[in-house]
This record gives C-alpha cells, structure tokens and sequence, in this order.
C-alpha cells in the first residue's frame, strides 16, 4: 500500500504534465471541433473539413507524399539492415550510431542543411554546372519535400527491421540452403517472413508522423505546397479554431486509425511467426 502511493507521488509531475500538455489541448479541440460562433453543438466543423475541395486537396497530397516517403524507405533501410545484420557486432555499434547521429542534430539545422543542399545555386546544382550538366530546380517542390521525409524519418525504418533481421536464427537460414533452396527463395521464405513485423512497426512509425507533419512542408516547400498540417496550422495562427479543430480532429481520427490498424497487424504476424 504504502509503495503504491509512493509509485502515485513520484509519478505526480508527469501526470499534470500529461493533464496540461495534452488532455487540456485535446479537449479544447473536441470543443471548438463540435461547437459553433454561438456556442452551441454542431457538427458543421466536421462536416466542412470533410467536403472542403482545398482540404481534400491537401488529404491527397498528404497521403501521397507520406506514402511515398514510407515505400523509399522501406526500399532504403531493408537490404541496408540486412547488411548490417551480417557485421560483425562492433561493427553494427557503430553504423547504428552514424544512423542515428542526425537525430540529435537539431531539426531546424536539419532541413536548413537539405535546403542549402537542394536550392538552386546549392551543391547539388554546382556538381551538375561542374561536370557540364544543366541545373535542376528541386527546391520549394514536391520532391523537396518527399527528400526531407525521407532524410528525417528514415532512421525510425531502418532499427525496428534491423532489430527483427538481427535476431533471426542463422541456423533457419542455413537449414534453408542445405534442403536446397536458393538465396531468393530462402529470403522469402524465411527471412522476410521473420522480419515482417519490424517492416510493420517501421511502416507504421513513418507513415503516422508523416501524415501529421507541417514543418518539412513549411521549410522545404517554401509555402507553396500545403498539407493538411499546414492548414490546421494556418487555421489556429489565424485564428479559426472551429475550423481549424473540426480539420485536426478528422486528421486525428485517421492517424489513430492507421496506427491501429498497422499496430494489429504486427501483433498478428508477430504472433503468427514467431512461437
């Protein structure tokens, strides 16, 4: 009993930092979401956000460019991880820690850095002018975008599938081979199989983020592409919070989704695979 309330008291800070932080902010939302100028219940937020031709715009692109960013590094980071399952152990330490090394780097510093990169007079455009090849523009566009994504989440790919490849059993993969079965067919056999579930939790750990993100729109497109982020965030900086609520909630509705879906499907392969 007595231990039971000192585990209450210790975690007594973090509580009323959950309580202010984000059960305060979500339910300032749910209110301004299904409330009108008057006060009272409505669900014409909701509705708007839904119908809005600009919001569905930005719902596309939005999901386009998170899906992109997650396939290009799913593509990246699963042979990359095999790699480095075949390492020795200190060589895995410190490959891991180049990998994450970025991620303490602050993020403004980040994308300023890919910016510098991806700009017009940057250094990829003078490599080009050097080796006699015209000048590209990548800046402010789609694929700006997409780079940054896929440069900041990337990580967040790469250590759930090298986790699960790093534990598979090298007995499997020999057995495999000695019943006769080639590289390609023990890969799909056995080794992706195994790591399907890291595939899962990377999916899902670059895919939800993704969906919600602004700042890598905001910095890397200049403006000029606006996703579903960007508008929530247009929207409270303005001023529109019933509009702005009813759009982040229905945004919220689907990351949840996505997270519950993807997160059963680990769960079930995980559990389907591995005894």
């Amino acid at each position: 009993m007595l231990t039971n309330k000192k585990s209450l008291w210790l975690s007594g800070p973090y509580l009323v930092w959950i309580a202010g932080f984000i059960i305060l902010p979500l339910l300032t939302i749910f209110y301004y979401a299904f409330t009108n100028l008057q006060g009272g219940f409505t669900f014409e937020n909701i509705v708007g956000a839904v119908t809005d031709t600009a919001n569905i715009k930005a719902f596309g692109l939005t999901l386009l460019l998170a899906a992109a960013a997650t396939l290009i590094a799913l593509i990246l980071a699963y042979p990359l991880a095999i790699c480095l399952a075949k390492l020795g152990l200190k060589k895995q330490k410190v490959f891991i820690f180049l990998f994450i090394l970025p991620m303490w780097m602050n993020f403004m510093l980040q994308m300023v850095a890919i910016n510098v990169i991806l700009e017009d007079n940057g250094i990829i455009n003078y490599l080009l002018s050097a080796l006699g090849f015209e000048k590209i523009h990548i800046a402010n566009t789609f694929g700006a975008i997409l780079i940054g994504m896929v440069y900041d989440y990337f990580p967040f790919m790469l250590l759930p599938i090298y986790n699960t490849v790093s534990r598979i059993d090298g007995d499997l993969i020999n057995a495999s081979k000695d019943l006769g079965a080639g590289a390609i067919r023990t890969f799909f056999k056995i080794t992706f199989p195994l790591s399907f579930p890291g595939v899962i939790s990377g999916i899902t750990m670059v895919f939800v983020p993704a969906i919600s993100d602004f700042a890598i729109a905001e910095m890397l497109g200049g403006g000029k592409i606006m996703l579903v982020g960007n508008i929530v965030e247009m929207s409270f900086t303005k001023g529109h919070y019933y509009q702005g609520s009813g759009l982040a909630l229905i945004l919220m509705a689907f990351v949840v989704i996505s997270s519950l879906v993807s997160g059963g499907d680990a769960e079930a392969e995980g559990g389907a695979i591995l005894p």
